[in-house]
């Protein structure tokens, strides 16, 4: 996938649709927090989206506390957002809908 940094107006566009993610101020990052029923749930949330960052070769800055997933995607090779950042958040969200 494309490692080149998107502008505000492409981040904004690209976060259309994309539900529960939001964009940091400076456009240089989307973050989003993820709860689940119990630490069981997040954890294999975060074991899924491991294996997919891995494949992927992009990794998220993430947090967990008992049942709750923070997440931060950037790029850092860009000093950005890219569409691998768009893919991931992607991902995670159909995670954790399915």
């Amino acid at each position: 996938m494309a490692r080149e940094k998107l502008g505000r107006e492409a981040a904004e566009a690209a976060l259309t649709g994309l539900d529960g993610w939001v964009l940091a101020k400076d456009a240089g990052s989307i973050s989003r927090t993820f709860t689940f029923k119990n630490f069981s749930e997040a954890f294999a949330f975060m074991t899924r989206v491991a294996l997919a960052a891995e494949k992927m070769d992009h990794h998220p800055e993430w947090s967990n506390v008992y049942k709750t997933v923070d997440v931060t995607l950037n790029t850092h090779d860009v000093g950005g957002l890219s569409v691998l950042d768009i893919e991931m958040a992607k991902k995670m969200n159909r995670y954790f809908g399915g």
